[in-house]
């Protein structure tokens, strides 16, 4: 770990997702989310295609980018659209993980490797998630109490990820209606084959005074009800919210709960997954990074796996 990121110096001299790309290695971007986009260019650039497209509509155009590399295996995160983990020299970097399918996106298949360096954003006890279908449900049955109240609902959701998630699950609720932002990035996703349905955008919408005709379903990104597009859409239509993330699961932490309603659904392992995962993989050796890194690792240890927060330098000893 280096302060530009994770360094991995063996028989390649990999960047793990950097903040900074470097030019005398191989940098590998994991994914399009802004936390794990660099902020500039050098050297060689590894991503998907998926990645690189929605980086630049994201407003970062990769330079010197390659979809392969010899020696280096892009594995499917499971995460969002076009996530890859990264296997190379016996090590395996998960970037941001799940393994459970959900909608369009397929759960992570992690190879077996010496070393894993995985995330662990949920990796407390706590965060272990309903079942899917479960919350659907639960979803499905709010919604169509809330329209029988002539109640408009806005989902709302991470604009990269989870919005397109939550699109496919409930986008069959109509009329449609998607925050700019949200239609934008759902069109990009619909370029690479992803199925969702379509709909207006909600500048046009309001512009038409569609919205007066209650109800109807939007798709936002994650906002508070403090913030003015929230606030506006609950005076002029008295529109309910509902939230999607993880972080719903434990009512320890707020920013999960800023919602009207917050519900349970991931884009990342939740806590029995992570452990499964990091089982499977066979690693004799396993770094943390990316969450509750001292207490996954504290859990790892007590299952008789040599685990240990990835920090500057703590790779040199054993790769």
């Amino acid at each position: 770990m280096t302060k530009n990121g994770i360094m991995c110096e063996g028989e390649h001299r990999v960047f793990l997702d950097p903040k900074n790309t470097d030019s005398s290695g191989i940098n590998f971007v994991s994914h399009a989310h802004s936390d794990h986009l660099p902020s500039k260019n050098g050297g060689t650039i590894l991503s998907s295609i998926e990645t690189n497209e929605i980086a630049n509509l994201r407003g970062f155009k990769m330079e010197n980018h390659v979809e392969s590399l010899e020696s280096f295996s892009l594995v499917d995160s499971g995460h969002i659209l076009g996530a890859r983990g990264l296997l190379f020299d016996d090590i395996f970097y998960t970037g941001d993980v799940c393994t459970r399918d959900r909608g369009f996106l397929n759960g992570a298949k992690v190879p077996k490797c010496k070393t894993l360096i995985t995330e662990c954003t949920f990796g407390l006890p706590e965060f272990v998630f309903p079942k899917l279908e479960d919350t659907l449900k639960q979803v499905n049955e709010l919604i169509s109490e809330l329209y029988g109240r002539g109640i408009p609902v806005i989902l709302m959701g991470y604009q990269l990820g989870k919005a397109q998630t939550i699109t496919q699950f409930f986008g069959h609720w109509g009329p449609l209606y998607l925050h700019d932002s949200i239609k934008e990035m759902n069109s990009l996703h619909q370029k690479f084959g992803v199925t969702l349905n379509d709909g207006i955008g909600h500048t046009e919408a309001e512009k038409n005074g569609l919205l007066e005709k209650k109800p109807w379903i939007m798709i936002a990104p994650i906002l508070s009800n403090k913030n003015k597009f929230v606030q506006d859409m609950k005076s002029k239509y008295d529109a309910v919210t509902i939230g999607f993330s993880g972080w719903a699961q434990s009512t320890r932490f707020s920013f999960g709960r800023r919602t009207d309603y917050s519900i349970p659904i991931s884009d990342h392992c939740d806590y029995n997954e992570l452990v499964e995962m990091v089982v499977q993989s066979g690693a004799e050796q396993v770094y943390t990074i990316h969450g509750f890194v001292d207490e996954f690792a504290a859990d790892l240890r007590k299952l008789g796996i040599s685990a240990q927060p990835l920090l500057e330098n703590s790779l040199d000893d054993f790769i």
